[in-house]
């Protein structure tokens, strides 16, 4: 935890990097030469924001970079909140949206891991009425053909989004099942838990159980089966597995006050459409903790716990998870039997699979961002991002509040830049 002094100093140097601020970073610290990168190919990453900033097309940023367990690059841009001008800290605390996914995943895990939580369990087993549901399918005059589960939805269906269950309002799809259904976060604006359960099971599945990855529900209800099963809310069963045991101070569902005043805001106005923009969760607080796209962080935060994962489980003597159940999460889980949709949720996530809560790039090639098989990912709708890289030994986080198409854009960028300025 900072003292008071490094927190104001670290909100003060806005623009600067923290390593002049003694244990402001949220890991050790090494110059980029000590380890494989070039101070000249990092500082694109500096140019690159300020001409975005200059362009207002993005408020602000938080970047962090980490190699070998250590930061190499810990840098805030630009501002907090524009409309009142408030300068960018490096604590900033973003809505991480679909960011939430891994760690409902690792908390889903944790409970595998004790033998209360099996991949192969009916999701039926928790909350009966998923057995219930049929299949939707749409016809040639556009009406929805009705048909029973061929096979139960499993909870290792959740992790891997194969259960079926959708988005609605999502570009990728247009059928007439995703009409049907709410927005990400329309369920835990508007109910509890229980609601949330009783509202999807009436709806028709998009697909089969195990056939097709479509991106939706899936761990939300993942979490609503943690809570069920730990007899906790999510977030108080993350906080006491996940977040305190890593040092994740700011990690929430429910921002305190004094939290919000570090709450990153986007531009009132999408810059590439003129139209207004907003993240409702920075001023509606959720009913539920909806394990799919509800909770806040700072950049600090997360690039703890994906050094976690990349270190097998483990972090400063921590251990949240065996090394054998991270190799599992970060595998492939779409097998050829299945059909793999995740390129259409971004152009860039060519050539990457999905394992239990995380993209897993699959193929040297394809994608339109640098990688390596095995670096594992996953992003938010309200403009984060994170990717490890294990055979880099790398850790990459990015915060802005960028909520439009914008952060596809920065998402893209951001990963050319961070592997150019790799020099072995």
């Amino acid at each position: 935890m900072k003292t008071p002094i490094a927190a104001a100093l670290a909100a003060g140097l806005a623009f600067a990097v923290t390593f002049d601020v003694a244990h402001a970073g949220p890991l050790p610290e090494a110059k980029p030469d000590e380890v494989g990168f070039s101070q000249a190919g990092l500082a694109r990453m500096d140019d690159f924001f300020a001409r975005e900033i200059a362009a207002k097309r993005v408020p602000g940023a938080v970047v962090a970079i980490a190699r070998d367990g250590k930061l190499v690059h810990y840098k805030a841009y630009g501002q907090l909140d524009a409309a009142k001008g408030t300068p960018m800290p490096t604590d900033a605390i973003f809505a991480l949206a679909s960011m939430t996914k891994p760690m409902a995943a690792v908390a889903g895990l944790t409970l595998m891991e004790q033998g209360r939580l099996p991949l192969q369990a009916k999701l039926s087993d928790y909350y009966p009425g998923f057995a219930n549901m049929m299949v939707g399918s749409t016809q040639g005059d556009g009406a929805l053909k009705m048909d029973p589960q061929a096979s139960p939805i499993a909870i290792h269906d959740l992790y891997r989004h194969t259960s079926g269950l959708m988005y609605g309002g999502r570009p990728d799809s247009s059928s007439a099942v995703a009409r049907l259904y709410p927005d990400g976060t329309a369920p835990a604006l508007e109910g509890d838990t229980q609601a949330f359960i009783d509202r999807i099971t009436k709806l028709p599945l998009a697909h089969q159980p195990s056939t097709e990855f479509e991106y939706g529900f899936s761990i939300d209800v993942l979490g609503a089966v943690v809570e069920k099963v730990s007899e906790q809310r999510l977030g108080e069963y993350l906080a006491a597995n996940v977040w305190q045991p890593l040092g994740m101070t700011d990690a929430t569902f429910h921002p305190s006050d004094a939290q919000r005043t570090r709450l990153a805001r986007p531009f009132a106005n999408d810059p590439l459409t003129g139209k207004p923009q907003a993240i409702k969760l920075l001023d509606a607080p959720t009913k539920f903790d909806c394990g799919g796209a509800c909770s806040f962080a700072t950049v600090g935060d997360y690039i703890r716990f994906g050094q976690m994962l990349l270190n097998g489980g483990e972090l400063d003597g921590k251990r949240i998870l065996g090394p054998k159940t991270v190799h599992h999460m970060t595998s492939n889980h779409l097998g050829p039997e299945i059909k793999n949709n995740v390129a259409n949720i971004e152009p860039h996530r060519a050539g990457f699979g999905f394992g239990l809560g995380v993209a897993v790039r699959t193929s040297e090639g394809l994608s339109s961002v640098p990688g390596n098989p095995g670096e594992f990912t996953w992003n938010g709708a309200y403009g984060t991002q994170f990717f490890c890289d294990p055979k880099e030994r790398l850790v990459v986080v990015v915060g802005t509040a960028a909520p439009g198409e914008m952060r596809k854009y920065y998402r893209e960028q951001v990963q050319d830049i961070v592997y150019g300025a790799m020099v072995r």
